[in-house]
């Protein structure tokens, strides 16, 4: 299955499902959602189906209305067989509906023509960040609530879209389709739907009385920082950006959902409230106690003696990667020699909300951490491949106050 991929990669061809595997109820649902227009057949037999666009009635499809007839395996390999070779985009959505049951998400900008190719190309790479933002948003919100979530949960939420699939872009880069595989995704599926709509009613409300308190509700629906942040940029540029949910035929809408959910708009309007509740996001996160313990990859200070500073890649502990501590002479002593022996170590503080929760503050109680040797030789070798082909101990995800240091490693 096909990562999430950038719009400038070709489109690998879809999945043809096996038609012994195809529901002929599920394949006439998703021809009917993807535009085909159904022009008769034999009532109670088989419909014909013909693509968007086609008016003509030239292509068609005959796709049975149950198995209960001897010829309805072979018109469904004859449909599905068609549809791997139409050159039509619907066809490539409906194939990948049947061999992979999946939430479908739609995004659709309202801009004008693109002028050129470089403008249609600059639209869709726009639109592709602004989808993968906002499915991202939803898969940390379904991870644990929070206004603002910054590195907290970010490589499991990631990993999560990994087996999302990506339908054809529309003209223009004013639309584009995911598929979201309802084995792995619905989770995901299911709270960004809770969360763009709470959303619109937050900005609603803000709009009509100028509070806030409807941003401070919506986040136990999922809101957050990361959702305002995704939906400003697909908004910015346009008249106006629509998503919209559909779920898989084949699985049905969860218990309690309306099983044709409304579509959530958004309009330039809403930019200043949006932007608004995004930072306050930020400011009201507090910080979390927290007791790390993690492996040293990167040391600096500014001198043969006194504080010096330490990354740590985060074991246990914490919802983060890696995070920064700022240690004192003896505490940062304790984390030298302990990279030195291959230990990691443990700390207390607090897990600060600036920078994205990658920082602990007021850190105590530095303590090397025994581990057996199997445990030590792992940390080792995981060590050594983290920190392959670096000349220094300087990480590649440091934030801009941290990428001037020379990386020496002081005793």
């Amino acid at each position: 299955m096909d990562r999430y991929r950038p719009t400038d990669e070709p489109a690998p061809a879809p999945p043809v499902p096996s038609p012994d595997e195809v529901d002929p109820a599920v394949l006439g649902a998703l021809l009917a959602r993807h535009g085909w227009r159904r022009r008769g057949g034999a009532a109670g037999r088989y419909a014909r189906w013909t693509p968007p666009g086609d008016p003509s009635g030239g292509t068609s499809l005959l796709v049975p209305e149950s198995r209960e007839f001897p010829d309805s395996g072979d018109l469904l390999g004859e449909a599905v067989t068609a549809l791997a070779r139409s050159a039509a985009p619907s066809a490539r959505e409906v194939l990948i509906g049947l061999a992979v049951p999946s939430d479908e998400v739609r995004w659709r900008r309202e801009v004008p023509e693109p002028r050129s190719g470089a403008a249609a190309w600059s639209a869709q790479e726009r639109l592709s960040a602004a989808a993968r933002a906002t499915l991202l948003a939803g898969a940390l919100a379904a991870r644990g609530r929070a206004g603002y979530h910054g590195a907290r949960h970010r490589r499991e939420a990631e990993a999560s879209l990994e087996h999302i699939l990506v339908g054809p872009p529309g003209p223009g880069g004013r639309e584009l389709t995911v598929f979201v595989p309802v084995e792995h995704g619905r989770a995901v599926t299911g709270t960004l739907l809770r969360a763009l709509h709470a959303l619109r009613d937050a900005v609603d409300y803000q709009r009509t009385t100028g509070g806030q308190e409807a941003f401070d509700a919506a986040v136990e629906a999922g809101v957050s920082r990361e959702l305002t942040e995704a939906v400003v940029s697909l908004v910015e540029g346009t008249e106006g950006a629509r998503v919209a949910l559909e779920w898989s035929p084949g699985a049905g809408p969860p218990a309690g959902v309306a099983a044709r959910p409304e579509p959530v708009d958004f309009s330039p309007g809403d930019l200043p409230a949006l932007r608004e509740a995004g930072a306050r996001y930020v400011r009201s996160e507090p910080a979390v106690p927290v007791r790390v313990t993690g492996a040293v990859v990167r040391l600096r200070r500014t001198g043969p003696g006194g504080p010096g500073t330490v990354r740590l890649r985060v074991l246990t502990g914490a919802d983060v990667a890696q995070v920064r501590v700022a240690l004192g002479e003896d505490d940062y002593r304790i984390a030298v020699h302990a990279h030195l022996v291959g230990l990691p170590i443990r700390v207390s503080g607090r897990l600060e909300s600036r920078g994205g929760f990658r920082r602990i503050t007021g850190a105590r109680d530095v303590t090397p951490v025994r581990v057996d040797e199997a445990d030590r030789d792992r940390l080792l070798k995981s060590l050594r491949e983290h920190l392959d082909g670096a000349d220094c101990f300087e990480e590649p995800c440091a934030g801009p106050e941290e990428e001037h240091g020379d990386g020496r490693l002081e005793p």
